[in-house]
């Protein structure tokens, strides 16, 4: 679709501007006109950018999977997705968070509640309770933390041990004060005589915090006095607190913040299928799934269906089997016996593994050219709906790229 600024130009020119032109080129402006008819906006004001966002956000992701589901469908009608062939792999979708710490969290908890208790207040009277702004000192002991991280010595990590006791005393004071405060408009104590609506939304926002950040501070204790690193149910970011610590062993970026997403995909770079996972899965629990899911999106099961090395069990090989594949390539994991080598060494599995590389640069398209790199919609459900948009996108273009391709192979028009 053209941009905000191509179509507010054909805009100005079908709206009659002085000469009948803009400040860009009059091809632009031809551009822009047609996009204007393709999209329906012929005489209509143009709908702002968040006018498509909450359009978008209205969707469920449940919609959103059933639209992708019908894309298929419509593949496979057309001739473009046969399903003979299925390679999968799992990448890492990130959330749009900061790169989280203890400190860090610490201070937006701070800041949060201290809004959204200002913001309450501002709807009580002259009398209520007021709760004191901490931020700037927050900010100074985030520093202080910032700075004694740096050394790994034995004053440093005194330093740090003070400088995280500050913080935390500062957390928890904001914490309890808010849930003084909220305490004082349920109980009738602080009178209301502002918007109650805008009272009822500051309390379910704190009433949504103030656990995370009471969280936050938990775990924070236990890593820096008690050490333990590895507590149940971290939480990495108080905003988008359903995304998760994934590690898969990259070494550019060893740990990463978001989803494992599984990617199927079938003949012609069409996605037969994605799957947003919870937790750190590990790969080999992934593989009959997929092949399950493709038996009930096509009627059967592929002839070959392949992956790395991940995904490589004896069990997944001979369940796959069972359920129809013909040729089951997964590169085993390990010492190889002498017939396993023999069997990887054949044409047809070195030609199967070649083809199943295909899929790591679909992956790259998926996250680079339809945005599924770095998902910005806000919940888990916002999370799921961005990587299906992103999926049914790219499965409608290289839809119609490989129709397109075949008229011209064809000679028809």
């Amino acid at each position: 679709m053209a941009s905000r600024r191509t179509v507010s130009c054909a805009a100005s020119c079908c709206s009659g501007s002085k000469g009948g032109r803009c400040g860009s080129s009059s091809v632009s402006c031809v551009v822009a006109s047609f996009y204007r008819h393709f999209t329906r906006f012929d005489h209509d004001r143009i709908p702002r950018y968040s006018t498509f966002s909450r359009a978008f956000a209205a969707v469920p992701e449940e919609v959103v999977h059933r639209i992708h589901q019908r894309v298929v469908e419509r593949a496979r009608h057309e001739g473009v997705a046969r399903g003979r062939k299925l390679r999968i792999d799992t990448t890492v979708v990130e959330s749009n968070i900061h790169y989280p710490t203890d400190s860090t969290l610490l201070q937006d908890g701070v800041r949060v509640l201290t809004r959204a208790v200002q913001r309450l207040q501002a709807e009580c009277g002259a009398g209520a309770d007021r709760i004191v702004d901490r931020t700037r000192s927050t900010k100074h002991r985030v520093l202080e933390i910032a700075r004694a991280a740096k050394a790994f010595t034995d004053g440093s990590r005194a330093r740090l041990q003070e400088g995280y006791g500050k913080l935390l005393g500062i957390v928890r004071g904001v914490v309890r004060k808010a849930k003084e405060i909220v305490r004082g408009v349920d109980a009738g104590v602080t009178q209301v005589t502002g918007n109650a609506l805008r009272v009822f939304a500051s309390q379910a926002r704190i009433d949504h915090f103030v656990p995370l950040v009471e969280k936050v501070i938990a775990q924070t204790t236990a890593r820096i006095f008690g050490g333990d690193t590895r507590v149940a149910d971290k939480i990495v970011s108080i905003f988008e607190e359903h995304t998760q610590i994934v590690r898969k062993g990259k070494a550019h970026k060893p740990t990463e913040f978001g989803h494992l997403v599984r990617i199927d995909e079938v003949e012609n770079g069409i996605v037969s299928e994605y799957a947003v996972k919870h937790g750190n899965p590990a790969d080999v629990d992934d593989f009959i799934p997929a092949v399950q899911q493709h038996k009930e999106t096509f009627g059967h099961a592929p002839r070959m269906a392949t992956a790395d090395r991940g995904f490589f069990s004896a069990k997944n090989e001979r369940v796959a089997r069972e359920l129809g594949v013909q040729n089951v390539v997964l590169p085993a994991r390990g010492p190889l016996s002498v017939a396993r080598k023999k069997l990887q060494k054949t044409r047809s599995f070195r030609r199967a593994l070649r083809w199943r590389g295909g899929i790591e640069p679909r992956i790259g398209i998926l996250k680079h050219r339809f945005g599924m790199v770095r998902q910005r919609s806000k919940g888990a459900a916002g999370f799921e709906r961005d990587v299906g948009w992103s999926v049914v996108t790219q499965n409608l273009v290289t839809i119609a790229r490989t129709k397109t391709k075949r008229r011209k192979a064809g000679g028809r028009r």
